[in-house]
């Protein structure tokens, strides 16, 4: 199982994200370190053994301001790393790649059509492809007008169906609340997976959370808020058999 710590930037600096609440958003404050700066962060991440890396930038999601200066200094730093910039074009495809982009996360908060995903594969390949499963409050989140089914099930045959390969479920309400996994779900998700490779995101709380996802079979996890309070660390993971 892969651990990938997460880095949420808004207005340039790293943030807290809270339940997917952006306006309540706010500088990230870290046991890990005093600095707001992402690359800062991605340092001491790197630092810790970390090696793999999932950037949420959310000036890019919101206003179309990509931080393309940043991904080409996580390339730099030897991170395999993923990143939602709420891509809907395949000239920002290009240039995520030629940035050192390893994989484009293509969310479904901010997707128009199943086609573009299937025009991202064919571009760039299945294995530089994931799709984010959006969940808030229990319903998948679309953009308005979107081509695809509501059921979450359906939209992962849909998705398989065009190439994809690598999916997250992404449960934002609870991102960064400490509530858990949605344990229920992801199993559900799971048996339509026969190959089980999905990346889990929100509400990771504790070493037994991982454990739990380790058992199910799942190919990685997305956290961020546990690291910065201190519930989990590298010694941790170590001691629980999840680092060697």
């Amino acid at each position: 199982m892969k651990f990938v710590p997460v880095i949420d930037v808004l207005n340039g600096v790293a943030v807290h994200a809270v339940k997917g609440n952006r306006a309540e958003y706010q500088p990230l404050k870290s046991v890990l370190t005093s600095s707001v700066v992402p690359i800062e962060i991605a340092s001491v991440f790197k630092l810790q053994g970390f090696s793999e890396l999932y950037l949420a930038d959310l000036d890019a999601i919101l206003r179309n301001e990509f931080n393309f200066g940043l991904y080409t200094d996580l390339a730099r730093l030897g991170f395999s790393f993923m990143v939602d910039v709420g891509v809907v074009d395949l000239v920002v495809v290009k240039k995520l790649r030629d940035c050192g982009v390893s994989k484009i996360v293509i969310g479904t908060e901010t997707l128009q059509s199943v086609s573009f995903v299937k025009k991202v594969v064919q571009q760039v390949g299945a294995e530089c492809v994931v799709v984010s499963i959006d969940v808030k409050d229990g319903k998948v989140l679309t953009r308005f007008g979107f081509d695809g089914p509501s059921d979450v099930f359906e939209l992962l045959l849909a998705f398989c169906a065009v190439g994809v390969s690598e999916f997250i479920l992404l449960d934002l309400s609870r991102v960064g609340s400490g509530m858990g996994v949605n344990v229920e779900l992801l199993r559900k998700v799971l048996a339509v997976l026969s190959d089980g490779r999905v990346y889990v995101g929100g509400g990771v709380k504790s070493v037994d959370d991982l454990l739990v996802l380790e058992g199910l079979g799942v190919l990685g996890v997305l956290f961020a808020t546990a690291l910065h309070s201190g519930e989990i660390g590298v010694k941790d993971l170590v001691e629980a058999g999840l680092l060697f």
